[in-house]
């Protein structure tokens, strides 16, 4: 996904088995390759862990499109409309 991953969308690299085609590849994102597994992160089930992931990208997404409206400022000082 060469402009990253949409919050709420599944990863492009992801198998089946909910596996990562990318892991211990150079190409993995760092952000991929932050994610530690631990009990803060993971929880007790993998219902636990897709909720904290879920959340930590609903937070993200917010700093993520404000970045990205601040990058496609015009010279009107226009902001660019979100992206469909």
């Amino acid at each position: 996904m060469p402009q990253g991953k949409p919050a709420g969308v599944r990863c492009v690299q992801l198998t089946a088995d909910e596996r990562c085609l990318l892991f211990g590849r150079p190409e993995r994102p760092a952000v991929c390759a932050s994610l530690r597994p631990s009990e803060e992160m993971c929880g007790e089930s993998r219902a636990d862990a897709y909720a904290r992931l879920t959340f930590l990208e609903c937070a993200t997404a917010s700093e993520e499109r404000a970045s990205q409206d601040l990058s496609a400022k015009s010279g009107s000082g226009l902001m660019a409309p979100p992206a469909a």
